[in-house]
């Protein structure tokens, strides 16, 4: 018997501790029954949490994922500095951090708020001269890498725990722009109090409008006859404001064509007249043009 035909659209996962984000992409292409599948935002293999997966023509909206805000629930571990700025990497160094009082935490980390200059971990993905940062470490150099510009709304500490001797642990929930290593913000912590840190664990409980509650484990999925929770038309409803395309504007896009610009800001999501959906425009030059044309994709 033939595979049913695939679902398009979104699966929101909610990712295990150690896989990587191409790990779930393999399990949802059998899940799915197709390769062409991708996800929009890597995590971590240690981190855990939302990871948004696109699957056949909603392959085409990741990239307006991948830059929307995020928000990380996490423990920063003030002691000791780790190769990969994480629980993943050897210890390299730290002092005791018993003396840090928490003002001197908070005052820590709102100084890392706002739009701020970021460097990277060194075990980023970042190509430093086409090579990845993180091949660079683990062929024992130490890559330089520049500042990237991110924003982070806010850091919001929960709870400061001193159950070690010498090791302070906080509780941090941290809303930020796409690029912000969380990884960097412990570090860089640890940097300024001098007695280094790292993230001890990350779990991401917001993509843009994403959330933890709309997720489900690649087990639930597994029981499912169709793993695409949010089918094109919801997805594109999702992620985008919508403009409704009548009989004449419906042909003129589906061949290319531009449409008058009726006012909305950003790119937005075009349904036909028939209700399915057409495309992602976006409105410059005195017109409403196609960025994405969905119809007849496969």
């Amino acid at each position: 018997m033939a595979a049913e035909a695939v679902t398009d659209g979104l699966i929101i996962v909610d990712k295990p501790g150690g896989m990587t984000s191409h790990d779930v992409v393999a399990r949802c292409r059998r899940l799915a029954r197709t390769r062409r599948v991708g996800h929009g935002g890597t995590l971590d293999p240690m981190a855990t949490g939302v990871l948004v997966i696109g699957v056949g023509r909603a392959t085409r909206l990741l990239t307006y994922v991948v830059g929307v805000g995020k928000v990380y629930r996490g423990t920063i571990r003030l002691g000791q500095s780790t190769l990969t700025d994480d629980a993943e990497g050897e210890v390299t160094g730290g002092a005791d951090a018993g003396h840090v009082a928490d003002a001197e935490i908070a005052a820590g980390l709102a100084a890392q708020t706002g739009e701020v200059d970021q460097v990277p971990s060194a075990v980023s993905a970042i190509k430093v001269n086409g090579v990845r940062a993180y091949k660079q470490v683990r062929d024992g150099k130490t890559p330089e890498l520049a500042a990237r510009r991110v924003t982070i709304s806010r850091i919001e500490v929960s709870a400061i725990r001193r159950s070690e001797p010498g090791l302070v642990d906080i509780d941090v929930e941290v809303a930020c722009s796409s690029g912000t290593y969380i990884r960097a913000i412990a570090r860089d912590l640890g940097a300024r109090l001098g007695v280094g840190g790292h993230l001890a664990a990350l779990r991401r409980t917001h993509v843009g409008d994403f959330d933890l509650e709309q997720a489900a484990t690649l087990e639930e999925l597994a029981e499912l006859a169709d793993p695409v929770t949010l089918p094109l038309p919801a997805a594109l409803r999702r992620v985008f404001q919508v403009r409704d395309a009548d009989v004449e504007e419906t042909r003129i896009l589906s061949h290319g064509g531009p449409l008058e610009p009726v006012g909305i800001a950003g790119p937005y999501a075009v349904f036909g007249a028939d209700g399915a959906p057409l495309a992602v425009v976006s409105e410059r030059g005195g017109k409403a043009r196609a960025e994405i044309v969905l119809v007849g994709a496969s």
